[in-house]
């Protein structure tokens, strides 16, 4: 079975080791500790907790039948006459959209502020993660 250390976890969530940790310690993510005392999450764990999360309502979105939706903080914009490219940094993921220069104006997006992008697509590539 996969286990990953609370740094990992952290990680794969997109949130602070302090964070995971606060979470195990309430109980709401199973882990275990080794001979060391060192903490670990089996993976079918953390799957399940990080669909919990995905499943936790958010405040800000609208009814969207788009499912994957990721909050960030806008870190570039290029406009020209028509068009315009919006860059995100959504925790660890750089986030690029191309868009009207006309949205960028009226959603009032600078950089600076905090956008989410809502990602809905009919083809995903998936990479395997580790060096297997």
């Amino acid at each position: 079975m996969t286990t990953y250390r609370i740094g990992e976890a952290a990680e794969l969530l997109g949130v602070s080791v302090d964070t995971v940790r606060r979470w195990a310690d309430a109980g709401r993510l199973d882990s275990v500790r080794d001979e060391h005392g060192h903490r670990s999450i089996a993976g079918t764990d953390l799957a399940a907790f990080a669909r919990s999360l995905a499943d936790e309502p958010d405040s800000a979105s609208r009814r969207s039948s788009a499912r994957n939706r990721m909050r960030g903080i806008v870190t570039a914009i290029t406009r020209d006459a028509v068009m315009a490219q919006v860059d995100i940094q959504a925790g660890p993921f750089r986030v690029v959209s191309l868009m009207s220069r006309e949205a960028v104006d009226d959603l009032g997006l600078e950089v600076g502020s905090v956008a989410v992008a809502v990602i809905k697509s009919t083809t995903v590539l998936v990479e395997r993660g580790d060096d297997r």
